[in-house]
């Protein structure tokens, strides 16, 4: 009975909050990037829930808890200080400045008036659309499986139920409606990571954090071990992906050009730094700990294979791990972030086709009532393609690996250098988005999406393509001068 009341609960304010953000979002502006006027703690907030998932509570912890034990805490630095501190102290304020002053309301649009190319802007449009499916599908799969092993639902029906309900409060109130959700969803959280946390240390079988650490270097030395020569690749290339990732994905980037005001960036990165240590710090406590909870025997497939995805789930189902009404919060905790995340991607990248693939082809035949409802068309598109996604068989952190490796992997370099170095042509962009496309194609043709390496190329996808647009950039001839005096001089 606790489960039905927190959700029926949860899924009543999240009405509420679509139907009060539906009154406040008339144009193309209001819906995709709430009118530019986003409060700094809302926009923390919600960096940090779009951050944050079922994709890092279930597929992350899980797996990487199970793996590496203690040595995956090298992630909870990564991901805080890399993937959010720095990623707004780097990215915030020049974003917002310069796209503000370029009117660009989309990551294609930037650099597509950066590198003085729209077709830029529909080849970043078309990845971003097509490649950020996978990464929703890997957000309704982790939720699936916690749903099912807890309720005894059948997880597609619990994805669909997630699809209708993001889907409703994304058409009505766009970005509006989901960074008001998101900075609700992110108390929900912290609450529920924090309560978390207290019962995993408390259970039994682990009897607090030292006892812990005993416990799993009886099982193992390597799994409370800073880092070993054999998890020191896997482990750095996943630091790398999760944290680097972060800033070239389009629905994360938005954040910074829809904050209030340039003053309020260090406000905002000072507390998503803060969320991001609560939930990463949660998460891999609960994933390292999995291993005595669940009497090192990890759930297995019918060839003996590990299933990754279905340990966390199995962690909170444990009998007599915490209350049920905890345990009921929690689950809203982990519907929470994945509806934040899936929000997020769902946003963006609808966004993204709508403004940079759709309306230069329409031109002037889209007007402003027009554009929203195909905005909201497209929302509807896209959910559902990630939902039929969902339903393969592939695991939760491969699918995510895929779509971070392509989407940032081709947006990273061009965005990044971009801001900052005045050099970069049109020609090393080009260079650095199809070294980011070839790495991960060659990824899935010879290794296989669900190859254990998949992060590492991941991972490669992202730094390489810098280096190759440097070098071909020195290679090139450089943009106009006049041009290169209208993008970073300030007016």
């Amino acid at each position: 009975m606790e489960y039905i009341i927190c959700l029926v609960v949860y899924l009543a304010v999240m009405v509420g909050v679509s139907l009060y953000a539906r009154r406040r979002t008339s144009s193309v502006t209001d819906f995709a990037l709430g009118g530019r006027s986003i409060p700094p703690w809302m926009s923390a907030f919600s960096y940090g829930t779009a951050y944050f998932s079922a994709v890092i509570l279930i597929g992350h912890a899980g797996k990487n808890g199970w793996t590496f034990g203690m040595s995956a805490f090298w992630v909870v630095f990564g991901n805080s200080i890399i993937g959010t501190y720095l990623a707004w102290k780097v990215l915030g304020k020049r974003t917002r400045e310069m796209t503000q002053r370029l009117e660009a309301a989309t990551m294609p649009q930037f650099i597509a008036i950066r590198y003085k190319d729209q077709k830029l802007r529909s080849v970043t449009s078309f990845i971003i659309f097509v490649f950020l499916v996978p990464y929703a599908a890997s957000v309704y799969k982790g939720l699936g499986f916690l749903f099912q092993l807890t309720f005894g639902i059948d997880e597609k029906v619990i994805m669909l139920i997630m699809t209708v309900v993001t889907a409703f409060y994304l058409v009505l109130g766009g970005f509006l409606a989901a960074s008001i959700a998101d900075f609700i969803q992110g108390v929900i959280m912290i609450i529920g990571i924090v309560l978390l946390v207290f019962y995993i240390l408390s259970n039994d079988h682990v009897g607090g954090l030292v006892n812990g650490m005993e416990s799993l270097k009886a099982i193992n030395p390597d799994l409370v071990a800073p880092i070993t020569k054999n998890t020191a690749i896997p482990l750095v290339s996943l630091v790398l992906m999760t944290s680097l990732g972060t800033w070239g994905l389009p629905q994360m980037v938005s954040k910074f050009y829809t904050i209030k005001s340039e003053k309020f960036i260090s406000t905002a990165a000072v507390v998503s730094t803060m969320f991001a240590l609560i939930v990463t710090i949660g998460a891999y406590t609960m994933g390292s700990m999995s291993r005595l909870i669940l009497n090192n025997t990890a759930p297995a497939n019918d060839n003996g294979g590990i299933v990754y995805d279905k340990i966390i789930p199995m962690v909170l189902n444990t009998d007599g791990i915490m209350p049920t009404v905890v345990l009921a919060v929690l689950l809203i905790v982990i519907l929470a972030a994945s509806m934040s995340t899936l929000a997020s991607i769902v946003l963006a990248s609808s966004t993204t086709f709508v403004m940079d693939l759709v309306k230069p082809l329409a031109k002037d035949k889209l007007n402003e009532k027009h554009t929203v409802l195909l905005l909201r068309i497209c929302c509807l598109c896209f959910v559902a393609a990630a939902y039929i996604l969902a339903m393969g068989n592939s695991p939760i952190l491969n699918l995510n690996a895929l779509s971070w490796g392509v989407v940032s992997g081709t947006l990273l370099a061009p965005y990044l250098i971009g801001l900052y170095w005045k050099r970069a042509t049109k020609a090393g962009v080009y260079a650095s988005m199809l070294t980011a496309v070839l790495i991960m194609m060659s990824a899935v043709v010879t290794a296989g999406l669900n190859s254990p390496y998949i992060t590492t190329f991941s991972a490669s996808a992202m730094i390489v393509p810098n280096v190759v647009l440097i070098i071909v950039s020195l290679a090139t001839k450089k943009l106009d001068e006049s041009h290169i005096t209208y993008i970073f001089n300030k007016k």
